[in-house]
């Protein structure tokens, strides 16, 4: 039997997990969850913005001077300014000084927003996400492109959208990350969407999906069985909104039912903890009918299911607890 297909988690609870109206974390916080999701085996762990606060840049100050056994810290930012020149740009300059192994560059692949947010032409676009990468390359080891409301842009302008994926990749981007920012995209749509992508680009290919129609989980799911090697999500789904997909449902989907390696097998047994672990840090009730790790998630109260699971737990029970 061959080796199981790798698949890269990348947490981001301490960027967009704190973007949830109820969470604001601690420089002491983020160190703190970044240890804990170190020791379960996350492989990339986004620090945060360092361009966008000083509690951001003071996290990598402290990052750069620890070890870490199994993720890589990430530096989060925008690419540069309209009618800036790169090496000029103060969010850049941040991301260079960060001194994380990993910069994540966000770019707009939708033309609608890019006409209508950044206000600036789709040609000029297209030069901000290749000169971004191709500067923050040299300073670091690996760098990821998150296409900001992929989805929502290839259904509308697929040429576009994608002439954004092919600037990043030209550029150097070591995997292009297509994100459905407004949470509106369906696992269908996903599936269908993600395949036609991995024909067109040859680098490797990761998803970002929020919770805004309750699916960011089965979208990262169906993005994965098309194609994509990297899931990008938080601890039990914490973001701005709805938010984002939550790891704490992903990754024993992908390990205990769709046969993929993701972290250690071993630590599959500190799900629960890890998952009550940053809800009590975050100071945010633990959800109880969390899938997995809730309180409720292997609770029977009906007479007829008691009965069963006393002579069998397979008989009200999808996995062994």
């Amino acid at each position: 039997m061959g080796r199981k297909k790798r698949i890269l988690i990348y947490d981001t609870t301490l960027r967009d997990g704190t973007q949830a109206e109820d969470i604001s974390l601690s420089v002491l916080d983020k160190v703190t969850i970044a240890k804990k999701l170190d020791e379960f085996g996350i492989h990339y762990i986004e620090g945060g913005y360092p361009g966008s606060n000083p509690k951001d840049r003071e996290f990598f100050k402290i990052a750069a001077d620890m070890e870490w056994k199994n993720a890589k810290i990430c530096a989060f930012g925008m690419t540069r300014r309209v009618g800036k020149a790169v090496e000029d740009d103060a969010n850049i300059r941040m991301m260079k000084n960060s001194k994380a192994p990993v910069i994540t560059i966000v770019g707009k692949s939708w033309d609608f927003h890019v006409t209508t947010a950044l206000r600036t032409t789709l040609e000029e676009n297209l030069k901000a996400v290749y000169e971004s990468i191709a500067y923050l390359k040299e300073f670091c080891e690996e760098i990821i492109f998150d296409a900001e409301h992929f989805f929502d842009g290839y259904k509308r302008n697929p040429s576009y959208a994608l002439e954004v994926l092919k600037a990043a990749e030209e550029a150097g981007s070591h995997c292009i990350v297509l994100c459905d920012t407004n949470g509106g995209t369906l696992p269908s749509e996903i599936s269908k969407i993600v395949r036609q992508v991995k024909k067109k680009v040859k680098v490797p290919l990761g998803i970002h999906c929020h919770n805004d129609s309750e699916v960011a989980v089965a979208n990262s799911l169906a993005a994965v069985e098309a194609g994509c090697v990297h899931v990008q999500g938080t601890i039990n789904g914490y973001g701005e909104r709805c938010g984002n997909a939550n790891l704490v449902s992903i990754i024993p989907n992908l390990t205990l039912k769709m046969g993929y390696e993701t972290i250690p097998q071993e630590n599959m047994e500190k799900l629960t903890e890890v998952s009550r672990f940053v809800s009590e840090i975050a100071n945010v009730g633990h959800f109880k009918r969390q899938p997995y790790t809730g309180h409720a998630a292997f609770a029977h109260k009906g007479g007829m299911h008691v009965s069963a699971i006393r002579r069998h737990p397979g008989t009200y029970e999808h996995i062994e607890p």
